[in-house]
């Protein structure tokens, strides 16, 4: 697969698909850049080599209709304001505007079309769509690993339509990170597997007891692994249909000699909420009425044992409702644990990177993956459509 740096783009149109998707408060300001400084390798050296570099992302769910609330412009303001030179933003990702604008550009000059999915036709790959944005470039470059697991017109369709295709550096990296971790790990190798539900992260699971030592639960989906071994869980979530898939990993884990992890104490509630009742309960004693929302201090100490001679680590998901002050202490305290570790660390996902940074570890952590859906599809071990799409027009 080429990157960026295997093409000529001095004077070209490159066109540089990113994820900008960022958090907007509600005055409309971005509330977290650290997706547009991931990408502001690509984009320097774009402009430092003298490309004509047209931007494009998608920000929020629009449902296929231009909204206000999700104009890109904030973020062109603020992409020209850490780069220190002017950013335009168009008023389109597609059409005659666009087109003009394009052809006024100069080399170094950055253009940042509007969000992609005010049009419908970027969620359903839609050719002739990915024509109309290919027809805008010499050169695509795909920096956007977010969005990689996704078959979107600007990250797949676009590939056939492009002369030229490449990675961006925030992909390679990102693709070298977690490729490396899962095909060749310095052992021992340990997933930490936390969130809500067991079915959105089983093929994770399945995958990954092919290539761990360890395995540690966290998170609500702990609780389907408890009940699955005849624990009582009060009032606590559960998929009570991930019951026997929860039971197959553990006997696989067994089988594998793969040691695997789940809670033996919990921070209980009545309530998820600030004010709520707490009380520290063992795994065993959760009681009616009551719903384990964090994992306990005697869990913080084994899994911090458990992690304590680990050569590489990967960790997917928070210990418990972590956004609420009373039930944040596990996930915290697992951030810096594995901050602290003498590991290559690689954490992924939206509540796992809040979480990093809340417990102020980020700077302990190896590499903090941009990507949720896209870096769980890597831990299931699928290829994910853009890259392949990439590799394909590389090869042909």
């Amino acid at each position: 697969m080429k990157t960026i740096n295997d093409v000529e783009i001095k004077d070209k149109r490159v066109f540089c698909r990113v994820d900008f998707n960022v958090p907007m408060d509600t005055a409309g300001k971005i509330a977290d850049d650290s997706r547009i400084k991931a990408a502001l390798p690509t984009i320097k050296y774009a402009v430092l080599k003298g490309a004509k570099l047209i931007i494009a992302s998608h920000l929020g769910r629009p449902k296929g209709k231009p909204a206000l609330q999700f104009s890109l412009k904030p973020v062109a303001d603020h992409l020209g304001e850490l780069m220190g030179k002017k950013v335009t933003i168009a008023p389109d990702c597609v059409g005659d505007k666009v087109h003009s604008l394009v052809r006024a550009m100069k080399p170094g000059d950055v253009l940042v079309l509007e969000n992609l999915r005010f049009h419908g036709e970027e969620q359903k790959n839609d050719e002739n769509f990915a024509k109309e944005l290919a027809s805008l470039c010499d050169v695509y470059v795909n920096d956007a690993f977010a969005v990689s697991h996704r078959k979107n017109a600007s990250v797949e369709a676009i590939v056939k339509y492009a002369p030229v295709a490449a990675a961006g550096f925030l992909l390679k990296k990102e693709l070298d990170y977690i490729g490396k971790a899962m095909s060749a790990p310095v052992r021992p190798f340990v997933a930490v597997i936390g969130g809500v539900k067991i079915s959105s992260k089983l093929k994770a699971l399945e995958n990954m007891l092919e290539k761990v030592d360890k395995i540690i639960i966290g998170g609500a989906m702990a609780n389907t692994f408890l009940k699955a071994r005849g624990y009582g869980v009060g009032k606590s979530l559960v998929e009570d249909d991930m019951i026997d898939a929860a039971k197959r990993v553990m006997e696989k884990s067994g089988k594998s000699g793969i040691n695997f992890y789940i809670p033996v104490d919990f921070v209980a509630g009545e309530k998820i909420k600030k004010d709520s009742a707490i009380k520290m309960v063992p795994a065993k004693e959760i009681p009616e009425g009551w719903m384990a929302l964090d994992i306990g201090p005697a869990t913080v100490t084994l899994y911090s044992e458990a992690l304590y001679d680990a050569k590489t680590i990967i960790w997917n998901g928070p210990m418990g409702v972590f956004e609420i002050a009373p039930f944040s202490r596990g996930t915290i305290a697992m951030a810096n644990i594995i901050a602290g570790s003498h590991a290559m660390s690689i954490t992924g996902g939206g509540d796992t990177d809040a979480a990093v940074h809340m417990a102020g570890a980020a700077d302990g952590i190896t590499y903090i993956s941009t990507g949720g859906g896209a870096f769980l599809s890597l831990l299931e071990g699928k290829q994910l459509p853009a890259v392949k799409a990439l590799a394909h027009q590389t090869n042909s």
